[in-house]
């Protein structure tokens, strides 16, 4: 037997036998056991009650804390119980119940509607008491129709529409029943349907500031035969008390463009449920994924403050971008400054989000408040995203903490410090880190980085007006400086300027040259006394001094040669990716790591690598012979993982 026939037995089997024990009950015991069955499944129904979480953010995240979100999840989850159980005591109501516990506002919107003689669909979202409408609508007189899809539980369904249909309610199911819905229309009858949950096949429609799929069979309907729409809403005041709220008959706009109608008019409906959610927002089915079929993704770039991290991230955002831009998503991106209260409390952070699980850190929050400026805590706490980007393993406990409290995917680069990489949708490690084998992880051979042929031409735009280059060849210099862990000396510095003054006369090319803040006083000397009065020297940019945006942009794209000091990957993974010919002059004293991913690309003729006496040829061999330019395929990589996991 198949798992969903076992399925569907045991909760027939069940409604059947619990049935007639509730309908026995005193009703306020019965809310009584809903309201703890809710909490019941709070506690153990983790992944609902995340989605749930995550939908209340981002309709109400915007004034709300995560404790106030919290408690709205657990209240949801006790209205949710309420719901439920009140179905079992469908059998049980009869005109007497409906006359003492359900209280109508409204009313007379449905003889309004009814005097045009078209029809009557009362519209709703999925929230409140719905199942109850069938019932009350029958035990007023209105001829009314149950319109609803087909559940995978065939015996279940069965046994909740024969509840559903006393009382002389008809039931008309999606699946292939239009012509009898249009029947029941032409008959000046009432149907029930709802907006909400438009699946693949819905229209994408803003709710709460977020396109969202929403149904737009009813609003076809009402454009197509002018059936009235009547929007309703269920609030449930205390135990089996109700009150059900018919709005005015909402009127359609119509232009010449049928499917732009459609759009216009679910755009003005959902205001009038989304202010009853507001009023009431325990009520609306916050656990499944509403957001799913959206047409706009929120991306978060957490930043340290470190140019290079930063420029990984946005790296990793655009290949995102592009990977989401590929399904036609809209794509917001935001970078958020993470600012820790000192260098302990990043180490509390790190140690505190080792204990944290995958549903436990949502409506928590605590370690960030506690670790974290008062600023940044609210900046984080205040943004609904989708994807988590980080760089840095000082940063990978802040993205963990964030993804899992948005139900966001959480993707770093780097080593997660203390964390386990199994934690993380994606974790991009250079190959010289020696990352596991595993599925969620993408080794690279450099750094993710900007650089293509659109950043180029971008950078190219602002930095030209700034140097003049004749026709000819340029021979492009990015100098980084000292390290924590390494130190460039002053007569290596003057080994490699004399190189490159001696190629650039030999070879009759132009020179643009640009340092970078980590550059020391004086190797900054060193520089303007070899290159300021050079007279081939187009551009010498002291980043410290006077820094140009575009300085590294404009060079990599002006260049035919890049000369690069070799102890910033990020930098040489740049000039590697734009394009051109790149000469990084060795020198000792940097790390094993290093020295194996400088040997990694000058193995597979991403670079060459020269020692500081012998730049001058290298260039002139490279220049002379012009092999093939080679860049690595680490962007190619990381989007084939992203695309499985997005």
């Amino acid at each position: 037997m198949k798992k969903d026939s076992i399925t569907d037995y045991l909760a027939c089997s069940l409604f059947r036998l619990l049935g007639p024990l509730l309908r026995i009950l005193p009703l306020g015991c019965v809310f009584f056991l809903g309201r703890r069955m809710g909490e019941l499944s709070y506690s153990i129904d983790l992944k609902h009650k995340a989605i749930a979480y995550a939908n209340l953010k981002t309709a109400l995240g915007s004034n709300s804390t995560p404790r106030q979100l919290k408690a709205l999840t657990r209240q949801f989850y006790r209205s949710f119980g309420e719901n439920f159980i009140e179905v079992f005591l469908l059998p049980r109501m009869d005109k007497n119940y409906i006359d003492k516990y359900v209280q109508i506002i409204g009313r007379e919107y449905i003889s309004e509607g009814l005097k045009k003689g078209k029809g009557i669909i009362f519209l709703g979202v999925h929230e409140g008491s719905w199942e109850l409408s069938n019932v009350i609508s029958a035990y007023l007189g209105l001829d009314f129709s149950f319109f609803f899809r087909q559940q995978r539980l065939p015996r279940l369904d069965s046994l909740l529409n024969s509840y559903r249909s006393q009382g002389g309610v008809r039931i008309i199911q999606k699946q292939g029943q239009l012509r009898q819905l249009v029947e029941v229309i032409r008959g000046n009858q009432m149907i029930g349907m709802t907006i909400d949950q438009g699946g693949k096949t819905g229209v994408a429609v803003k709710f709460f500031s977020q396109s969202a799929s929403m149904s737009s069979g009813a609003v076809r309907l009402a454009l197509k035969y002018n059936i009235t729409l009547i929007p309703v809403f269920y609030t449930r005041i205390k135990g089996p008390y109700i009150k059900i709220t018919f709005h005015p008959p909402f009127e359609v706009e119509r232009s010449q463009d049928f499917q732009k109608d459609i759009v216009d008019n679910l755009g003005r409906l959902l205001p009038i449920f989304e202010k009853q959610i507001l009023e009431h927002p325990y009520e609306y089915l916050w656990s499944y994924k509403i957001w799913k079929h959206t047409r706009e993704k929120n991306i978060l770039i957490l930043s340290d403050s470190k140019t290079g991290h930063l420029r990984q991230s946005q790296a990793l955002a655009k290949i995102t971008q592009d990977c989401f831009k590929e399904r036609g998503l809209a794509v917001n991106i935001r970078t958020a400054q993470v600012n820790f209260k000192g260098g302990l409390e990043s180490l509390a952070l790190a140690l505190s989000s080792c204990l944290s699980g995958r549903y436990h850190c949502q409506g928590c929050l605590w370690c960030l408040g506690k670790f974290l400026r008062e600023d940044s805590y609210k900046d984080l706490i205040g943004y609904k995203a989708d994807v988590v980007i980080s760089c840095g393993s000082r940063l990978a406990p802040v993205n963990y903490i964030i993804s899992r409290e948005n139900l966001a995917k959480s993707l770093v680069i780097m080593r997660p410090a203390f964390l386990s990489t199994g934690r993380f949708d994606l974790v991009v490690m250079a190959k010289h880190d020696h990352p596991a084998k595993r599925k969620n992880i993408v080794p690279t051979e450099g750094a993710l980085n900007l650089v293509d042929g659109d950043y180029l031409k971008s950078q190219l735009a602002d930095f030209r007006q700034q140097v003049k280059i004749e026709k000819g060849l340029v021979i492009g210099v990015l100098f980084g400086g000292d390290t924590k862990h390494f130190q460039f000396g002053r007569e290596i510095m003057k080994t490699v300027s004399g190189q490159i003054k001696q190629i650039t006369e030999a070879l009759d090319a132009d020179l643009l040259i640009t340092t970078s803040r980590r550059t020391t006083p004086q190797l900054e000397a060193l520089f303007k006394d070899e290159f300021r009065n050079y007279a081939r020297c187009k551009a010498l940019i002291i980043a410290n001094e006077k820094n140009i945006p575009q300085a590294v942009g404009g060079i990599l794209a002006l260049s035919d040669i890049l000369v690069v000091s070799p102890e910033s990957i990020s930098m040489i993974s740049e000039a590697v990716n734009s394009n051109k010919y790149t000469v990084v002059f060795d020198a000792a004293g940097l790390d094993p790591k290093h020295k194996k991913f400088l040997n990694n690309y000058a193995r597979n003729k991403y670079l060459y690598l020269a020692g500081p006496e012998n730049l001058s040829r290298m260039i002139q061999d490279i220049w002379l012979t012009k092999p093939e330019v080679r860049i690595s395929s680490d962007t190619y990589l990381v989007q084939d993982a992203l695309r499985k996991i997005l």
